[in-house]
């Protein structure tokens, strides 16, 4: 499987953006080691990881610490070793996609977001871990949900609005071009 994976970081200066390479990274522990390479004192360290144009994994450090992670759909960790190796391990499942708010099918934003029709839901997809992992840079578990959940959304898109909600939009932009 292809696949792209781009640490963004945030540290005194603000958001970098670098890609990483996992090939050869044996175990979660050792990604999470490559991510705090990047920038060893940055406040917070995102990994997004998209692969096959299908998956999206997202691994978070706060302060170099205690790890966090979500993954758009278990299967990925069934289909390929990067998969295994990223969400293999994660024992506590996302929240189901029908208890979200309203469900994620013709969801409506909060009071304060853009409403915008969510659109086709893609409902056999399982997401799994910590889908709160954003909501303290301003991307709830619910629309992280609901962007992975969307019918023709490739793993690239979701990560391009998930940067540009929280902040980092064009560092991620300019390393895609790079």
């Amino acid at each position: 499987m292809s696949y792209f994976a781009a640490a963004i970081v945030r540290g005194s200066d603000g958001w970098t953006a670098t890609e990483i390479d996992l090939s050869g990274a044996a175990d979660i522990e050792e990604v999470a080691d490559l991510l705090r390479e990047v920038d060893a004192d940055a406040q917070v360290s995102l990994l997004f990881v998209e692969s096959d144009e299908t998956y999206l994994a997202i691994l978070r450090l706060d302060d170099g610490e205690d790890l966090r992670v979500f993954g758009s759909d278990s299967v990925f960790a069934e289909e390929s070793r990067l998969g295994a190796l990223l969400i293999g391990d994660v024992e506590e499942p996302a929240i189901d996609l029908d208890s979200v708010a309203g469900g994620v099918d013709g969801h409506r934003g909060e009071a304060g977001e853009d409403e915008e029709e969510v659109g086709a839901v893609e409902a056999d997809i399982k997401p799994v871990g910590d889908p709160d992992l954003l909501v303290d840079l301003g991307l709830p578990a619910h629309r992280l949900l609901e962007l992975c959940a969307r019918d023709g959304m490739l793993p690239s898109d979701v990560t391009a609005e998930v940067c540009q909600t929280i902040g980092c939009g064009d560092e991620m932009e300019e390393l895609r071009e790079g």
